[in-house]
């Protein structure tokens, strides 16, 4: 038994870099409101389950949603348009070559963004200290999309993505799904479903279910430091 759901619960930044039993979150997934992006708290965030989400002007807000999506090999779906647009010869895959470039390319949207500059500092700091990576495709020698996320051992927690040209993104995320499942990655999270994950394989699968995932996950040792990133 869980107990009830309850409020999120408050942090303050000078409290420990620990969080509430994610099964408890409102109905909405909130988990806890408050504290800081320090590298401490969000990596026990990851292992817990749990990422950071929110807009400019209210307090860290601490999600983890029920069901939650993920992607593996097995599932993730390549339609031959695309499959044809990856044998060009005028792409080009690298990792970690420009991280924080990245996130600022996913950061601007029209609708708004919750990539602020705390959030893009934070995770350049992840990015430093070997906790967070990059994925970069390259059309004709110039940035054309690309994918992040934060690893924790065997899980993968993919941030955000973008596309300049169109199926660039796509590109992004079979090179990701594929490169890291080679490298010995076992987990990786795409947070919610939206229509362009679930063209693309995405499957969800209950909280509960995910969270045991994680502490397997994030207690294996993967090392990505080096990878080679492909798409097939």
């Amino acid at each position: 038994m869980t107990g009830p759901r309850r409020l999120p619960v408050l942090l303050s930044p000078e409290s420990p870099p620990r969080f509430p039993d994610p099964r408890r979150a409102d109905g909405q997934g909130l988990v806890a409101a408050g504290g800081d992006l320090s590298l401490r708290r969000l990596l026990a965030a990851y292992r817990a389950g749990i990422f950071p989400w929110y807009d400019e002007g209210l307090p860290v807000l601490w999600w983890s949603p029920d069901p939650r999506a993920l992607i593996d090999p097995e599932h993730l779906h390549v339609s031959r348009r695309l499959a044809r647009r990856m044998r060009r010869g005028d792409l080009a895959l690298t990792w970690n070559r420009c991280f924080e470039a990245v996130m600022e390319c996913c950061a601007q949207r029209d609708e708004g963004t919750w990539i602020l500059p705390e959030m893009l500092e934070a995770y350049v700091q992840l990015h430093r200290a070997g906790h967070a990576h990059s994925l970069e495709v390259w059309c004709d020698g110039e940035l054309a999309g690309g994918v992040y996320g934060v690893q924790c051992g065997g899980l993968f927690a993919a941030e955000s993505m973008f596309h300049g040209p169109t199926d660039m993104s796509k590109v992004a995320l079979v090179a990701l799904v594929r490169s890291l499942f080679g490298a010995g990655i076992t987990l990786l999270d795409v947070q919610f479903t939206t229509p362009h994950l679930e063209r693309m394989g995405a499957v969800t699968c209950a909280r509960d279910e995910y969270l045991a995932r994680v502490r397997v996950a994030s207690a294996a040792s993967v090392d990505l430091s080096c990878l080679e990133p492909a798409w097939d």
